[in-house]
This record gives C-alpha cells, sequence and structure tokens, in this order.
C-alpha cells in the first residue's frame, strides 16, 4: 500500500507544473458556456463527461452555431483522435491490468498525464503497480480542471454579455498552434487545412469542419510516409 501511495503521489507531483495553464483554460471554457446560453448545469457536465477542454470547446461553439450532432460528434471524435495514438502506446504497460482499471485510465488520460506517466512507465516497466501513477496524474488533472470549470461558470453568471468574452475561443486555439509552427510539415498541414475550411465553409451542416480536419489528418499522412 505504501509503494501504491507513493506512486500515486509521484504522479500528481510530476503532473503539477503542467497544470498552471489548465486553471485559466478552465476558467475560461466555463465563462464561455454560461455566455453562449447552455447554463451551469450543461457546461459542467460537458467536463465531466468529455474531459477535454479543446473538445468541450468546440462542442459547445458547435452546437451554439446550430451544427447537426452527426457533425459536432464527428467533430469531437476527431479533435479527441489522438487519444487513440496515447492508448496504442501505453497499451504494452497496461495490457495486464483488469478491465475496470483500463476504462478508469483510459477516461484519466490527458495529454499532460500521458506526457509524464509515459516517461515513468519506460523507466519503471517492471513495477507491477506504475499504473498507479497514471491513475495520480490523470486524477490531479481532472480534479484541478472540475474546479477550474465551476470557478468559470461561477464568474460566467456575473460578467457582463457586454465583455464578449466568446471571441476567446479562437484565441485559445491560436495558442495551441503557435509551438507547431516551428516545424514545416507542422505549417503545411496547418495552412492545408486552413484553406480548405475557407474553401468548404459555405457546405452544409458546418460540414467544413470534417472535410478540413480530413484533409490536414491526410496530408500528415502523406508528409510521414515521405520521410520514413
Amino acid at each position: 500500500m505504501i509503494n501504491k501511495n507513493k506512486i500515486f503521489t509521484k504522479g500528481v507531483l510530476d503532473c503539477l507544473p503542467l497544470l498552471l495553464p489548465v486553471v485559466p483554460f478552465g476558467i475560461i471554457f466555463g465563462v464561455i458556456g454560461m455566455e453562449l446560453g447552455f447554463g451551469p448545469y450543461v457546461t459542467y457536465a460537458t467536463s465531466f463527461i468529455i474531459f477535454a477542454g479543446s473538445s468541450q470547446i468546440v462542442f459547445i461553439q458547435l452546437i451554439s452555431a446550430g451544427a447537426s450532432p452527426l457533425v459536432t460528434l464527428t467533430s469531437v471524435g476527431i479533435v479527441n483522435s489522438r487519444h487513440l495514438l496515447y492508448g496504442a502506446v501505453l497499451a504494452e504497460h497496461l495490457e495486464k491490468l483488469k478491465l475496470r482499471w483500463k476504462i478508469l485510465l483510459s477516461y484519466l488520460l490527458t495529454d499532460q498525464a500521458f506526457a509524464v506517466s509515459n516517461k515513468y512507465f519506460k523507466k519503471n516497466n517492471k513495477n507491477k503497480f506504475a499504473h498507479y501513477h497514471l491513475l495520480g496524474s490523470g486524477l490531479g488533472l481532472w480534479v484541478t480542471w472540475q474546479l477550474s470549470t465551476i470557478l468559470g461558470i461561477v464568474l460566467g453568471a456575473i460578467v457582463p454579455e457586454e465583455l464578449g468574452l466568446s471571441f476567446t475561443i479562437p484565441l485559445t486555439f491560436i495558442s495551441l498552434l503557435v509551438s507547431e509552427f516551428r516545424k514545416s510539415k507542422h505549417i503545411i498541414v496547418i495552412l492545408v487545412s486552413g484553406c480548405v475550411a475557407l474553401l468548404a465553409y459555405n457546405m452544409p451542416f458546418k460540414a467544413y469542419i470534417i472535410i478540413a480536419a480530413i484533409a490536414g489528418l491526410s496530408v500528415a499522412a502523406f508528409l510521414n510516409r515521405k520521410k520514413a
């Protein structure tokens, strides 16, 4: 039990530095959800059920813009598709766990939790309790995100609508893209996705989002295959 507690605590502490940008992101999401008229319960439910900041913003933005359920769910799935890669990488470390453990850890798996726990797994692959590190890193971020969302909901109820904080949605995604401008192939993928989105913008059911994402993924696959 002591070993489990130590590994769990290390997971929380290893992920702690990565939680600093999570707090303002969660607050912004809570405020935007309230501003777009989703109310406190629906806004918080997305944090509890979806538990993925960028996907939650895509979800509420598309719903508020009148996108069809099919386009909305598909777009959220595409944004979260990177978790399939995370799962494939961690599978060798978690394959011996019981199903209930796999379900719990897959729910708690985030970018930050993957980054720190994957590193820990590589160094401690023979420790049968290593999965407690992912439990700690994932749960630490989960609690932080839930509390941040609740704080944003509270602030969203008192922030005047005239401030128009919905403009922070595109700013949030731009901030996520900034770090990708350092590699030429990333820039190519971004430009292709953006151009396709503009060309297909007037398609029905907001389908331009899916088409642009597929175009970007196709170009990325082509560039990676060419490099290999």
